[in-house]
């Protein structure tokens, strides 16, 4: 036991005396949590618009007005003619170009409708939509002002309510995927390279003739990593709920425990790409590009998987990722217990197991 100890000892000193490694582990997090989280929204702020306004009236006033002092929208100019609308789509500086059809008060007031047209630049289709959807709604908003004292024969009046995102806040979605690629490819990423710099340093044969067993000489690899990760992943989840306010409306026990099962898994997935590999080089890229797209494109951190092809969906079962997104969103939003992740939290479970007894099965191969 002694023995184990100090190679636990040995690779916490061989962590610590490693910059690149520290920055790695400590650093690239930090930078990575705070970038994601305020560049990656589907939000929308002081997007540039135009107004073209054939009508001047009071009510189309008072539209301009209402988007203008909205935070999503800067009116930057007042075209004169439709001849225009085109040149400044061209210019790249306006996202959309609102048109008030000639007389809006008057076809209000004596047809009882009114047009709006609301031209968007599409090369970007996401926000072209956010955009169409903020305007009719401020448009929406101003048409129920007015009529407010109209009183129908029958009304159907949908209510909707956002559950556990109320405010549609973009940033609910995000930090939950970026704490989870964060997690598992610096986890991943750090430990691949852990037995491979072993061969590289020429220190590989004292780990093969050491009194050492396989299985310990791997959970003496992932053990140091444990402990840092765990800080790694505590300044994470602080940061999310002091700089983005995301809520933790379950238990931060439970939090903590799923927290550390995905790291001891990604650590696993580590290790055995480090067995597998020759190189630091090899098994970096591994770790990074081997990980990084199937993490972000199949966990279902950005695309819902239910509407991916079937065998895609498949596939994106044995993405550890899938499942500590689920059950992160799960206790932080949801406010939901273990009752309710067991079978994600078995998965997890299962996975570190697999990953663990075929490193050590690939650690023999190699000792032969």
């Amino acid at each position: 036991m002694k023995k184990f100890i100090g190679f636990i000892k040995k690779e916490f000193y061989h962590i610590f005396r490693d910059r690149r490694s520290l920055f790695i582990l400590f650093g690239m997090p930090i930078a990575q949590i705070m970038l994601f989280g305020f560049a990656i929204t589907n939000e929308i702020n002081n997007v540039n618009v135009v107004v073209l306004d054939l009508s001047k009236d009071v009510s189309t006033n008072t539209i301009v007005n209402k988007i203008s002092a909205s935070s999503y929208f800067t009116v930057t100019q007042l075209l004169e003619s439709q001849n225009e609308v085109e040149s400044i789509f061209k210019k790249g500086k306006v996202k959309a170009v609102i048109v008030f059809e000639k007389d809006f008060d008057q076809q209000m007031r004596n047809a009882g409708i009114a047009k709006i047209q609301l031209l968007t630049d599409a090369t970007d289709p996401n926000t072209a939509n956010t955009i169409n959807n903020y305007i009719t709604s401020i448009t929406q908003n101003y048409a129920k002002e007015i009529n407010q004292d109209i009183q129908l024969p029958f009304q159907i009046v949908p209510e909707s309510r956002m559950v556990f995102n109320p405010e549609i806040k973009s940033v609910f979605m995000f930090v939950p995927g970026v704490m989870t690629i964060i997690l598992m490819l610096v986890s991943a990423m750090m430990t691949s390279i852990s037995i491979t710099k072993e061969k590289e340093l020429g220190t590989m044969e004292i780990l093969l003739v050491s009194p050492l067993k396989p299985y310990q000489v791997i959970i003496g690899k992932v053990i140091p990593y444990v402990f840092l990760s765990i800080i790694n992943a505590l300044v994470i989840i602080l940061l999310s709920i002091f700089i983005f306010k995301m809520p933790v409306q379950g238990s931060f026990f439970l939090l903590g425990l799923e927290s550390v099962l995905f790291i001891i898994t990604s650590l696993s997935l580590g290790i055995l790409i480090s067995t597998m590999s020759k190189t630091q080089q090899t098994a970096m890229m591994i770790s990074l590009m081997g990980l990084m797209l199937p993490v972000i494109l199949l966990s279902g951190f950005i695309f819902p998987i239910n509407s991916m092809p079937l065998p895609l969906q498949v596939i994106s079962n044995i993405i550890p990722a899938k499942w500590f997104i689920i059950i992160i969103k799960g206790v932080m939003l949801k406010g939901v217990g273990l009752l309710y992740l067991w079978k994600e939290t078995l998965i997890l479970l299962g996975m570190t197991v697999f990953f663990i007894l075929l490193s050590i099965r690939k650690y023999k191969i190699r000792l032969e």
